[in-house]
């Protein structure tokens, strides 16, 4: 059993990655409505689970960095503040590893990984952090199966190389803490500035690099064509179309303001529940759940439990999301209907719209919120609260 606390993460994600298209640098390019790093960043996280991570970005892209961070999955992780990269690569590296080595008393072990590879599977990671407790620098790498050709500048072949000394070598790469961290200051100092991977930056300084065999799949995303083939892949591999439904309902109550979809919206009532009653966050947050076969939300937070006294809504709802992300899947579509004579959901309607989408990490085009009323019928009608009604549409990998 690995000891998650011996590690530590370095993400690479300071490039400026245009060669994508797309107008922004490659790591923040949208993928099946998440950007790049959000993507690769929640596959570390499934893992590796608690183990800390840490990010070397741009100093311009802070903003983009944060909206990254903005899924469910990634609300309760170790993702540590986040380091400024450098001129090059190398730099950026570095930068991460003395930041990480500081912020991580406890780590003996770090992988590099660049934030472009957001297909990384749980058992390549697993299998180069296993190789650590025998090597001090492991790294993937694949054999080559086209014939290899050395050219001169003027395109002509000279001779061919033989393949089966060659490997392709992809991220993340493994590394004692200290032996890396050591590496790249000496590199540093010296004034080696060419060195394009950290296996390369290990073995000017005199270690040892093994190589493992690595995954296929977990390619580099580089050119508009990666980004047209891996789209096409994420969601392909999400065949199992679920949805399902919630209902909720809460009473009135003494008070100025109701909680809806997130919002605070002001009000001569409020509502009555154990937590802040946002009938529209608990009714969406059944349907998630029923759309993975999860139980309902008295499971997950029952008011029986003194910590949900008065929570915010928002924490429900963000955990149904985690569950689907954790099982590699993805919220497609949420859909609420609120039902109440009073107040009136129509000025508030865009704003809880994209408060919910911002809960649920989702583009707001992918939430609708609609209101009615019961034409003065029943509970609602008689203005003794209100109720909600919501589904949503789930994707999940095959079983």
């Amino acid at each position: 059993m690995l000891d998650l606390s011996a590690f530590v993460f370095v993400v690479v994600a300071a490039g400026r990655g245009v060669r994508a298209g797309g107008g922004l640098p490659k790591q923040y390019r949208k993928l099946a409505h998440k950007p790049v790093l959000t993507w690769t960043l929640e596959a570390i996280v499934r893992a590796m689970p608690g183990a800390p991570i840490q990010v070397v970005i741009h100093p311009d892209d802070r903003q983009l960095y944060d909206e990254c961070l903005a899924t469910a999955l990634l609300q309760d992780a170790r993702i540590l503040p986040p380091a400024f990269g450098g001129a090059s690569r190398q730099d950026s590296v570095r930068a991460g590893l003395e930041q990480a080595h500081q912020l991580c008393a406890n780590a003996k072990h770090v992988l590099i990984h660049d934030a472009a590879r957001c297909f990384l599977s749980s058992e390549l990671t697993l299998k180069l952090a296993s190789q650590l407790s025998d090597l001090k620098a492991c790294i993937p790498g694949l054999a080559l199966v086209d014939t290899v050709k050395r050219v001169d500048a003027a395109g002509v072949a000279t001779r061919t190389v033989p393949r089966e000394e060659l490997r392709s070598v992809q991220t993340p790469q493994a590394f004692d803490l200290d032996l890396i961290v050591s590496a790249h200051r000496a590199a540093a100092a010296a004034g080696v500035a060419d060195l394009t991977d950290d296996a390369s930056v290990a073995q000017w300084a005199g270690h040892v690099v093994h190589v493992v065999e690595g995954d296929p799949r977990n390619i580099k995303l580089t050119t508009p064509e990666d980004f047209a083939m891996a789209e096409q892949r994420l969601l392909s591999g999400l065949t199992d179309v679920r949805v399902g439904q919630g209902f909720d309902v809460h009473a009135f109550a003494d008070g100025d303001h109701v909680w809806l979809g997130g919002l605070r919206v002001p009000h001569s009532r409020a509502l009555d529940g154990h937590s802040d009653a946002d009938v529209a966050l608990h009714a969406l947050t059944d349907a998630v759940l029923g759309a993975i076969g999860d139980g309902d939300i008295g499971l997950h937070f029952p008011p029986s439990d003194p910590q949900w006294r008065g929570a915010a809504s928002d924490r429900f709802l963000k955990e149904a999301i985690r569950l689907v992300l954790a099982r590699g899947g993805a919220v497609a579509h949420l859909d609420l209907t609120i039902i109440c004579e009073a107040p009136k959901v129509g000025p508030q309607r865009d704003a809880i719209r994209a408060r919910i989408a911002e809960i649920a990490g989702l583009p707001v085009d992918r939430v609708s919120v609609k209101a009615t009323t019961t034409e003065k019928l029943g509970f609602t009608g008689r203005r003794e609260g209100i109720a909600a009604m919501a589904t949503a549409t789930v994707r999940l990998p095959y079983a």
